[in-house]
């Protein structure tokens, strides 16, 4: 069996499908990529690992 090691560094194996993220205002929010709702807000000013990023 595969094992993405060494667990808890901080990384995500893979992309998160299905999302897109944005800033608006120093707060980066994701997006349902099917229906476009947002989801929810990050207000660290830090983005989201793995999620792409709209224009």
């Amino acid at each position: 069996m595969a094992v993405n090691k060494p667990t808890g560094d901080g990384h995500r194996i893979g992309a998160v499908r299905q999302r897109s993220q944005f800033e608006h205002n120093g707060t980066y929010y994701k997006r349902d990529a099917n229906t476009g709702q947002i989801m929810s807000g990050k207000q660290d000013g830090t983005p989201y690992k793995g999620v792409r990023r709209e224009k």
